[in-house]
């Protein structure tokens, strides 16, 4: 067994078991330590650390329930495993409930043990990996890397972000394409003390009414053509965490009543089901439609709205902001860079003054894009400016840029550019393009039937 030298207590009254035991366990590649009763086994495991406790129930003096118990006090990462002669119903509730990770009866077969640990120390080394992957996302959306800019009106969304983070207040997020309306439902939840529990995005374009019903609060199997099998949904993925529903202007009347439900008594049915399941997430909202306009001329329910709007947040467009632009330029060039493993950090005043010519209708996205194509094409660790958009809305007559080209032209070459730049990783590609995956897949064809290698390297 692979252990990478594990620490493991064994805490056994009986000498022999444990003589066995260690010997066994030393075998197996792990650091064995043992004590002869429990509060032996406590000091061992305040001095000597190990990751996994291996204790008999039934010693004189303290139990190993007790044991248990005293150990998850101090030290709750530490695993344990529960044996015992008597193999008895109520004892073996007992100590699950307590937390134990399994529970295993003497005569001990050390077959059956080997594959316990092998088990355990798989769960171990998942759970430090969700731990990393959750630290290194707390990490990626701390304010100061997620929000850039001295502008009032920013500084105000980092006052409101601060204030809703530590509450679970519903928050609705207002404001145009691009802007980042995302990244501020992501910093909200990664600032919270709800960090380590699920971050649940659901785009609320990208299904047709029934099946963004099921997306959302999953289905029973039969309940309608292809449902095969129970499916959980998007609020019950969420838990405890964040259920972020972007564009939720374009959802229709019925799931907006379906949704107002939720939102009122915290529970909510599968489709096709009949059973009640609590709702114990955080949901945040997003648009990038006037709601207050929609409520007024009928295509939003006000109450929705209401329930929705209990912390508001308008992110205001790039072209309201351009102070912050060479913030966020310097920001977006360390970022792209690091992802893409590129040194393109310098940029001339004179594509700066360029850069804040442009109308930016796209807002950050249409910046962060541009900015990952200069990137890709730069001979240089120089910015290279020809790649950057002609700073006139209308190019003169003359102007290099090619006016006439399509705008599926334009789209296919931004996004061979951007694959390329990231290798085939269309995860990636799709991240920094601000589209979902099956968008990107829906536009393939069109980019890869003339360039083939995205779709090798996917598959490699």
């Amino acid at each position: 067994m692979a252990t990478t030298e594990k620490r493991i207590l064994v805490v056994d009254d009986d000498a022999t078991a444990r003589r066995t035991l260690d010997r066994f366990l030393t075998r197996e590649g792990f650091k064995v330590f043992t004590a002869a009763n429990a509060n032996e086994g406590l000091l061992s495991a305040q001095v000597d650390q190990p990751e996994i406790i291996l204790s008999d129930i039934y010693m004189p003096g303290m139990s190993g329930l007790e044991f248990q118990a005293k150990v998850q006090e101090f030290a709750p990462h530490i695993r344990i495993l529960l044996m015992t002669g008597q193999d008895d119903m109520p004892t073996t509730i007992k100590a699950i409930q307590q937390g134990a990770y399994d529970y295993l009866t003497k005569p001990i077969d050390l077959n059956r043990l080997k594959n316990v640990l092998a088990r355990l120390i798989e769960t171990q080394l998942l759970s430090e990996r969700l731990d990393l992957v959750v630290k290194s996302e707390a990490e990626e959306y701390k304010l100061e890397n997620v929000l850039v800019g001295r502008d009032p009106k920013m500084l105000e969304i980092y006052k409101t972000i601060g204030s809703v983070s530590h509450s679970r207040v519903t928050v609705l997020i207002q404001g145009e394409s691009g802007t980042g309306k995302e990244l501020i439902a992501r910093a909200i939840h990664f600032n919270s003390p709800w960090a380590a529990e699920p971050f649940i995005a659901v785009n609320c374009t990208a299904l047709v009414e029934t099946l963004l019903e099921s997306e959302l609060f999953g289905h029973i199997k039969g309940s309608f053509t292809g449902a095969i099998a129970d499916k959980r949904g998007k609020f019950e993925l969420a838990r405890g965490g964040t259920i972020f529903l972007d564009e939720i202007g374009e959802i229709s009347p019925t799931l907006q009543v379906k949704l107002l439900r939720v939102l009122q008594e915290r529970e909510f049915e599968r489709v096709g089901g009949e059973k009640s399941i609590p709702m114990n997430a955080r949901v945040i909202a997003a648009t990038n439609r006037n709601l207050r306009r929609e409520v007024d001329e009928g295509r939003f329910r006000e109450d929705l709205f209401y329930r929705l709007n209990v912390v508001s947040v308008h992110v205001p467009p790039l072209r309201e902001r351009k102070e912050d632009i060479p913030t966020l330029v310097r920001h977006l060039l360390k970022r792209i860079n690091d992802e893409l493993h590129t040194k393109v950090y310098k940029i001339s005043d004179e594509t700066m003054e360029r850069i804040l010519q442009h109308d930016w209708s796209g807002n950050v996205r249409e910046l962060e894009n541009v900015l990952t194509r200069a990137i890709v094409l730069s001979k240089s660790d120089v910015l290279d400016e020809t790649a950057l958009p002609n700073p006139s809305e209308h190019p003169a007559e003359g102007s290099s840029y090619n006016w006439e080209r399509s705008l599926a032209e334009v789209e296919k070459e931004h996004i061979h550019y951007v694959l390329e730049a990231v290798h085939g990783n269309r995860t990636e590609a799709a991240r920094i393009l601000g589209i979902s995956k099956p968008t990107l897949y829906a536009k393939l064809p069109a980019t890869a039937n003339n360039n083939g290698k995205e779709h090798q390297r996917e598959a490699a």
